[in-house]
């Protein structure tokens, strides 16, 4: 009971949206209206307010890793070797992908992952961060960097840890990222993908 409990209110934790909540308080357009209408921290950057793009990069990270911590502070549990840990953070994070709040239209799930990660493992987190940021500078594309980071984070989690219950947990994680990049992924075939910068009008 206790594990099921844990799981749904991480589930809800994850489906608050902070680039619609921050948007709405900052008087911005609704991010699901523009760009790219994935309400995320790189498409409220293209409203023009970094401010809104920084506050929803925050939130966003900050209730993954909180969805974690509370669980480790409730059960006592190492997050690494426990059950109960993996399972919020990757209900956490399914929360992001389809939000009961928001009519389960919800983000891709980057920052969110990114907190839950750090949550998890210092190492595992900055392993991953590492990823993104050499596929950042090297190509400009969040979404391809996204991708690549996911993949690794797999990776870092097998590497670091074996097969333990976080890996499944991580792997499940990096297959829902990258599928709901799926778009992503036919846009960066056509060569079509805008690079870091861009702004979309509202």
């Amino acid at each position: 009971m206790q594990t099921v409990l844990i799981m749904l209110a991480a589930y809800l934790l994850g489906s608050l949206s902070f680039a619609v909540l921050v948007s709405k308080a900052m008087g911005l357009p609704d991010p699901r209206g523009y760009g790219s209408g994935n309400p995320g921290a790189t498409n409220v950057l293209r409203s023009g307010s970094r401010l809104a793009a920084v506050l929803t990069l925050i939130g966003d990270a900050g209730k993954g890793a909180l969805a974690v911590g509370l669980t480790v502070l409730v059960t006592g549990e190492n997050p690494v070797t426990g059950l109960n840990a993996p399972l919020a953070g990757a209900m956490a994070f399914l929360g992001h992908l389809f939000p009961l709040y928001h009519g389960f239209r919800g983000g891709k799930g980057v920052a969110t992952a990114a907190g839950v990660l750090f949550a998890f493992n210092l190492w595992l987190g900055l392993g991953t961060l590492a990823t993104f940021g050499i596929i950042v500078a090297f190509f400009r594309i969040i979404s391809l960097a996204s991708i690549v980071a996911a993949l690794f984070a797999v990776f870092w989690s097998w590497f670091l840890f074996g097969l333990t219950p976080l890996t499944p947990a991580v792997g499940a994680m990096a297959l829902l990222l990258i599928w709901r990049h799926r778009a992503n992924i036919a846009r960066l075939l056509r060569a079509e993908e805008p690079r870091l910068g861009r702004r979309a009008k509202p």
